[in-house]
């Protein structure tokens, strides 16, 4: 397993703490002086700042080290994107996830054309380094378009109430959105869903376990991997 390589040296708190504190915020609606006040009733005295310092240093490496979904010819690939206004601009977030609720990417963009659907198709094919079985999306022509330019054996179905998968996807975010009284740019934005979907993925059970038991055991595991990765080097 990969460790994450930023260093804890000459920071006050133990790894322990600066872990929790990023885990905290990137895994549940909290705004940062929320985790403040959680740590303080710990005992903890840490200002927001601090900790909004220690997800910018610290959440890129944790993401990057959580493990990655083994990609397959079987999955599935449901696309979609949503408005999201920065300083009174439109941009949108243009989000895969595989059929089992994974985020395979995410990407900002100012536009909601062609192009933009073929950078997505083109970010996916790179990361995943296999073709989908199949590709679910809503009825936006530009997605399309850039399949057939892209990928243009893989089965494309377009219909509504289909891509339910993804547009449920976007609940998460939305909710965080609220919390931080919506996002300040466009490259803060892609920093955040960059770093917010390690996490989130790391607890999606996979399909085969469905039962309470054995989601429990599967989030415990995850919980410890999350812990492996945020070892002291």
């Amino acid at each position: 397993m990969n460790t994450a390589t930023a260093s804890y040296k000459r920071h006050r708190f133990p790894p322990q703490i600066i872990a929790h504190a990023v885990w905290l915020y990137y895994r549940f609606p909290l705004s940062l002086r929320l985790v403040e006040e959680m740590l303080l009733e710990r005992g903890i005295v840490v200002s927001y700042e601090t900790i909004r310092r220690w997800g910018i240093k610290f959440g890129p490496d944790y993401a990057r080290c959580l493990r990655r979904k083994q990609p397959s010819r079987d999955d599935i690939w449901h696309l979609d994107e949503v408005v999201i206004t920065i300083i009174g601009r439109k941009h949108w977030l243009w989000r895969a996830v595989d059929q089992d609720g994974y985020v395979l990417d995410e990407i900002v963009q100012n536009r909601r054309n062609t192009k933009a659907a073929k950078r997505l198709l083109t970010r996916l094919l790179k990361k995943q380094d296999v073709a989908p079985k199949r590709m679910i999306t809503d009825k936006l022509r530009s997605y399309g378009a850039a399949k057939r330019q892209v990928m243009p054996d893989v089965q494309h179905r377009s219909q509504k109430g289909l891509n339910n998968r993804a547009e449920n996807s976007h609940v998460p975010l939305r909710k965080r959105e609220r919390v931080m009284q919506d996002f300040r740019s466009p490259g803060r934005l892609q920093r955040f869903v960059s770093i917010f979907s390690a996490p989130r993925n790391l607890l999606v059970p996979p399909r085969s376990k469905r039962s309470a038991l054995a989601t429990h055991i599967h989030r415990l595991q995850a919980i410890a991997e999350w812990k492996a990765v945020t070892v002291v080097r």
